[in-house]
C-alpha cells in the first residue's frame, strides 16, 4: 500500500490511499501523523488503520500532482518537532563516489581516506546477526521540518551556496509513540540536496554542506522495504536530460542493515520525545557531482523507483540569505 498527503482545492489537508489513477481519501484524519498515532493507540498496523478509514471520496491523483497540491507524506504541525537527519556510506556503491570527493594525493598515489576506513567498517560490522549491535554509520543533521520542500517544488539554494546537487536515496519515516517508542511508518523516495563543492574542500565541512533543503515522497510505501531496488536519477535543463544514471538500493545493496542504522539513530534518548516525527535519509548510492556535473538555477531533478509509484521531482531556485555580515545585533 502507498499513501499520500495533499490539499484539496479548498486548501484542506487530506490523507489518501493511492489506487491506480485514484486517491482514495481517508475519513477522520487530515495528517499522516494523526493516522499513525491512531493506529498505534488502536493496536493496528498502518495499512489496517488506513483501510478502516477509507471513505467514499475519490480524487484524481494526476490532478493533485499537476496542480501541485501534493505534500510531503509525513510532517508535524510544528516544524520544530520534525527532525531530519541521515546516514552516509551505507550503500555498496557509495564509497567510490565519496572517495573521489575526499581523496588526497601523496606522491601521485591516493592515500586511504577516512571515507574508505568508515566504509570498510560498515562492510565488516554493519550487518550483525540477530540481537547484535553493528558498527555505527556516518550520521548528519539536516534540519527540522522547515527544511522540507514538497514534491514538485523547487529547492531554494542560498546565495552563499557553492553547489546544489542531488542525492537520490530512500528515507525512513517515523513517529514516536506516547510511550517513547519509535514506529516506522514506511519509506519514501528522497532527494537529500547538498553542497558538494563545500564538502569536497574538507570533509569537516560536511555539517555545513548538509544544511540545505531536502524533499521526500510523493508517496509513502508501507511495509518491509524490498531487498533489491533499481532506480533512476535524472537531471533536466530546459526540458532536456543532461545526466542520468541508474542506482541500486534495498538491503541487498547496502553495507548496513536498516535495523542497525535505526538503532544508532534512536539510541539517543533526545530523539524519543512522544509525538515527534523523524525523517531519516538512508544514504545515497551515487550522485552526479562525482561525474563533474554542476547544476544551476532552473534545473530539475527526477528520482524514480517503480515500487514507490510516482517519481520525486524538484527544481532549483535562487534564495537570498536573510542575515549578512554584521547582521547580528548586540542587545
Amino acid at each position: 500500500m502507498r499513501l499520500i498527503q495533499f490539499t484539496d482545492r479548498e486548501g484542506a489537508r487530506k490523507v489518501a490511499i493511492v489506487n491506480g489513477a485514484q486517491a482514495e481519501v481517508l475519513e477522520q484524519v487530515s495528517r499522516m501523523r494523526e493516522l499513525a498515532l491512531l493506529a498505534i493507540r488502536s493496536g493496528n498496523s498502518l495499512e489496517r488503520q488506513a483501510q478502516l478509514l477509507n471513505g467514499k471520496q475519490r480524487e484524481d491523483y494526476a490532478a493533485i500532482l499537476k496542480e501541485q497540491r501534493i505534500l510531503a507524506p509525513l510532517d508535524h504541525e510544528d516544524p520544530a518537532h520534525c527532525l531530519v537527519a541521515g546516514a552516509g556510506l551505507t550503500h555498496l556503491s557509495a564509497a567510490s563516489t565519496r572517495d573521489k570527493m575526499h581523496q588526497k594525493l601523496e606522491n601521485g598515489e591516493s592515500a586511504r581516506t577516512d571515507t574508505m576506513h568508515l566504509f570498510q567498517w560498515g562492510l565488516d560490522r554493519g550487518r550483525p546477526g540477530p540481537g547484535q549491535v553493528g558498527v555505527q554509520s556516518e550520521w548528519f543533521y539536516k534540519g527540522d521540518g522547515d527544511c522540507v520542500v514538497a514534491p514538485g517544488q523547487a529547492f531554494p539554494s542560498p546565495d552563499f551556496a557553492e553547489d546544489g546537487g542531488e542525492e537520490p536515496e530512500l528515507a525512513g519515516l517515523y513517529v514516536i509513540a506516547d510511550d517513547g517508542v519509535p514506529h516506522r511508518l514506511g519509506f519514501a523516495l528522497g532527494n537529500e540536496f547538498s553542497d558538494h563543492v563545500m564538502e569536497r574542500k574538507n570533509y569537516l565541512y560536511q555539517a555545513h554542506s548538509k544544511l540545505r533543503p531536502c524533499s521526500f515522497g510523493p508517496e509513502l510505501l508501507i511495509g518491509p522495504l524490498p531487498s533489491h531496488l533499481v532506480g533512476m536519477s535524472r537531471i533536466r535543463r530546459e526540458g532536456r536530460v543532461i545526466w542520468e544514471q541508474e542506482f541500486l538500493s534495498g538491503q541487498d545493496n547496502m553495507s548496513h542493515q536498516i535495523e542497525n542504522l535505526e538503532y544508532h539513530h534512536f539510541k539517543y534518548d533526545r530523539f524519543l520525545r512522544p509525538g515527534d516525527v523523524h525523517v531519516y535519509f538512508l544514504g545515497a548510492a551515487n550522485l552526479s557531482f562525482a561525474y563533474s556535473v554542476r547544476t544551476r538555477v532552473g534545473d530539475s531533478f527526477e528520482i524514480s523507483v517503480p515500487e514507490f509509484g510516482e517519481p520525486l521531482v524538484n527544481g532549483i531556485s535562487a534564495a537570498q540569505s536573510r542575515v549578512g555580515i554584521g547582521g547580528v545585533k548586540m542587545l
